[in-house]
C-alpha cells in the first residue's frame, strides 16, 4: 500500500470533511451504547464476517504462490476467528469498536502477514478471460438499442448484473462455486423496479440534458462486473464527450480488480487503433486509488487520484462495498451516483429492501 504520508482526502468531498463525512454507512453502535459491551448490530456483522471465513480459507489453501498454503490457511482461519470472537467480548480490542472498514482491514492484515497476497487471483483471471470473450456481444446488444433512455437503462442493468460476481458474499461464493454466473441471465433476473433506492429516472433526465465534463468511477469486482458492466457504461460516457477516470485498488482484496489488472484488461479490449469497439479512448484514464480494501474511506486516496479528480463533475461509486456499505450518504461538491447490488441480508434489512435489490442513488448538485 502507498505510505500514509502519500494519502490525501478526496478533493470533491463536501467540506468541512470532519463534520460532513463518515465513511461507514451502517452504524453498529450509538454514543449511548456501553463501550465495553458488543451491540446486537456489532454481533450480527461480526457473525457475517465469521461466516465468510470458510470460503476465504478454501481459496487460501489452493494459493500456489504460498508454501504450506493449507497449514497457513488454517492459521488464518484460527487467527481471524479469534479476533472476531474477541470483539464480541470486548468491542474496544484490536483498535475497535469494529466497523466494516476495520473488519475488512484486519482480515487482509492476517492474510498478508501469512504471505497470502492475492488468494482470488486464479478465479479473477478465469472470470476476466470469460468476460473479455463476451465483451463484443454485450456492447453490440447495447448499441442496437436506438432509444437513448432504454439504452441507458440497459447499461445500468448490465452494471447490476456484473456486480453479482462478488466472492466476498458467502451466499454468492457458494452459488458461484456451483455453476458460475450467466451474465445475460443475471440481467434479465434482476429484481423489478422500483429498486430500494431508485433515482434512475432523474439520472436519465440529466443524461439527456447535460454532458458531464469528467467522471471519476470507483470500480469494484473483476470479471463481468468491470468488463461487461462498467466498461460498456464508461464507453457510453466517452461517446457523450465525457472524460472518464477509472479508479481501481492499489492492492488485491477479495476479487476486486486492481490497477495493474485493469490496465491489462483495457489493453486487451482495445483494437489496433486504440479504440473500444469504435470509440476513441484518448479520454479514458486509469488511476490507482491507493486503496487496498473492498470498502473505501475517501479521506484516504492516492495523490494521483486526488489530482485527477479535482476538476471532475461526476463521481460514481460502484459496488456494495464502496457505494452502499461505505459512502452511501457521502456528500460531494458535484453530482454523484452510488450504484450497487445488495448482497448481504444485513444491508437489505438496514435499507428496508430485498436481498439482491438494487441501489441507484443519484444526487445532483445545482451549480
Amino acid at each position: 500500500m502507498e505510505s500514509a504520508s502519500e494519502m490525501v482526502a478526496f478533493p470533491l468531498l463536501t467540506t468541512p470533511i470532519e463534520s460532513n463525512y463518515r465513511a461507514c454507512t451502517i452504524p453498529y453502535r450509538f454514543p449511548s451504547d456501553n463501550p465495553r459491551k458488543a451491540t446486537p448490530a456489532e454481533i450480527a456483522w461480526i457473525d457475517l464476517f465469521l461466516n465468510s471465513i470458510p470460503s476465504f480459507k478454501k481459496r487460501a489453501e489452493s494459493d500456489p504462490t504460498v508454501p504450506d498454503a493449507n497449514i497457513k490457511a488454517e492459521i488464518f482461519a484460527q487467527r481471524y476467528t479469534e479476533i472476531l470472537e474477541e470483539f464480541k467480548k470486548d468491542p474496544e480490542s484490536h483498535g475497535g469498536p469494529p466497523d466494516c472498514i476495520l473488519l475488512c482491514r484486519l482480515r487482509e492484515q492476517v492474510l498478508r502477514e501469512l504471505g497470502f497476497r492475492d488468494i482470488f487471483k486464479k478465479v479473477k483471471d478465469e472470470e476476466n478471460a470469460k468476460a473479455i470473450s463476451l465483451f463484443v456481444d454485450v456492447v453490440n446488444l447495447n448499441d442496437a438499442i436506438e432509444d437513448e433512455g432504454k439504452r441507458l437503462e440497459n447499461l445500468v442493468r448490465g452494471i447490476f448484473a456484473g456486480n453479482i460476481f462478488d466472492l466476498g458474499s458467502a451466499q454468492l461464493a457458494e452459488v458461484f462455486s456451483k455453476d458460475g454466473m450467466s451474465f445475460l441471465a443475471s440481467c434479465q433476473n434482476l429484481v423489478s423496479r422500483p429498486w430500494v433506492i431508485d433515482d434512475l429516472d432523474a439520472f436519465k433526465l440529466q443524461w439527456g440534458k447535460k454532458p458531464w465534463k469528467k467522471a471519476i468511477i470507483f470500480v469494484d469486482n473483476s470479471g463481468a462486473d468491470i468488463i461487461l458492466g462498467i466498461l460498456p457504461f464508461a464507453r457510453e460516457l466517452l461517446r457523450h464527450g465525457t472524460q472518464v477516470v477509472l479508479a481501481a485498488n492499489d492492492l488485491p482484496s477479495i476479487n476486486d480488480v486492481t490497477y495493474p489488472e485493469l490496465v491489462e484488461i483495457i489493453s486487451k479490449l482495445k483494437d489496433e487503433h486504440g479504440q473500444l469497439m469504435g470509440v476513441d479512448t484518448s479520454n479514458l484514464l486509469i488511476a490507482n486509488s491507493g486503496n487496498d480494501l473492498p470498502v473505501i474511506d475517501l479521506t484516504r486516496v492516492s495523490q494521483e487520484l486526488a489530482y485527477l479528480a479535482s476538476d471532475a463533475d461526476l463521481v460514481i461509486l460502484e459496488g456494495m462495498g464502496r457505494g452502499i456499505e461505505t459512502n452511501l450518504y457521502a456528500q460531494f461538491k458535484c453530482d454523484s451516483l452510488k450504484i450497487g447490488m445488495v448482497k448481504h441480508p444485513e444491508v437489505a434489512l438496514f435499507l428496508g429492501g430485498r436481498l439482491y435489490d438494487c441501489v441507484f442513488k443519484y444526487n445532483e448538485v445545482l451549480s
